[in-house]
């Protein structure tokens, strides 16, 4: 099998495609948690404030989920088709959700009239509420597996979706990016509402704490495979324990009004729980709990080598560019929030 820099072709998309997935889940992740945070706020000016800290990255940072879906179809198009075709409602409820997130920040200070803001306050915070909770569901399913046939079709229902599992998983995602959002929130505030953050920031972190500790005992405990790989390399099992000491950290570092240390932490964590997700995975992307054998592996689902260089090229060529525009546009809009006629 064709290697590059001693790694083979599928191995090295499914890392690409990881590496996108993971800038997604960091850059949208703080997005989506200010906004199921939002009505948490009462007066107009903060609910202004925490817009307009979101309001000149939120766009960009989706281009990230974009990308990933793209590159998925690129590199592994039957995994993108089974996965779409599986997941039809969540995602159209999820494509549905990004659309009112979008319209809701946009449209919400078109007018004054204190009904119109209301309803898309409403909307902002239940769209972004549902895209997380969604997210965490597909995600918590793909942990978990599901029933499919020798054909890899999906042989369950929509109940299918809702085991204890992966509804643990979708409320563990939406609290750690309420805890992200908030953080990002309070490093881009000050005076009252910068008070009012410091305590959402800390109750958020004892709603991911505890979130996190079931999560994790009950992969150990009910999902078995997930620790396949850490029993075949022992070496890995530092990144759990990464993990424990990253969240230990956050909670530090907030304690002690580290705000921009206890960020990068929490943008960690999200992207070492990624990471360990698809450690726990591969060489499979879908896992079916009616036979094994039915499963799809990287290298079952992998396009033909030549797609995989070419769009590897295109991938080593597109990501640095987008990665160089988010780092632009957060550095341009660095500080804190100030609201002008050009606001939100």
């Amino acid at each position: 099998m064709e290697t590059i820099l001693g790694i083979d072709l599928p191995t090295l998309w499914f890392l690409v495609i990881g590496g996108l997935i993971t800038g997604y889940g960091v850059l949208d992740g703080f997005d989506l948690g200010a906004g199921s945070l939002h009505l948490f706020f009462n007066k107009e000016e903060s609910r202004r404030i925490a817009l307009n800290a979101i309001g000149p990255v939120w766009d960009g940072n989706e281009v990230w989920l974009v990308i990933s879906g793209g590159a998925l179809f690129a590199g592994f198009p039957l995994v993108y088709g089974t996965i779409l075709s599986t997941f039809y409602v969540p995602f159209m409820l999820f494509l549905v959700a990004l659309i009112f997130r979008a319209i809701s920040i946009e449209f919400r200070s078109k007018e004054t009239m204190a009904w119109w803001r209301k309803m898309w306050d409403i909307s902002y915070m239940v769209s972004s509420t549902l895209i997380t909770l969604l997210l965490g569901l597909i995600l918590g399913n793909l942990i978990h597996g599901l029933p499919f046939n020798e054909k890899h079709e999906f042989t369950g229902n929509l109940l299918s979706f809702f085991n204890p599992y992966s509804i643990l998983i979708a409320f563990t995602t939406l609290s750690l990016f309420m805890l992200h959002g908030a953080i990002y929130l309070v490093m881009k505030t000050e005076n009252r509402l910068y008070a009012k953050l410091t305590i959402m920031v800390n109750n958020c972190s004892k709603f991911f704490i505890l979130c996190f500790i079931l999560a994790s005992m009950s992969t150990l405990i009910y999902i078995p495979h997930m620790t396949d790989q850490f029993k075949e390399y022992p070496w890995l099992f530092a990144l759990p324990l990464l993990a424990v000491l990253t969240v230990l950290n956050i909670k530090r570092n907030i304690d002690n009004r580290k705000y921009f240390t206890a960020f990068v932490f929490s943008s960690c964590i999200t992207a070492m729980l990624l990471i360990l997700f698809a450690i726990g995975l591969y060489p499979n992307i879908i896992i079916s709990t009616t036979d094994p054998a039915n499963s799809i592996s990287i290298y079952h689902a992998a396009s033909s080598p030549k797609a995989l260089r070419i769009m590897l090229l295109i991938a080593a060529i597109g990501t640095p560019l987008v990665l160089g525009y988010t780092i632009f546009v957060f550095w341009t809009f660095r500080g804190k929030v100030k609201l002008n006629e050009m606001s939100y």
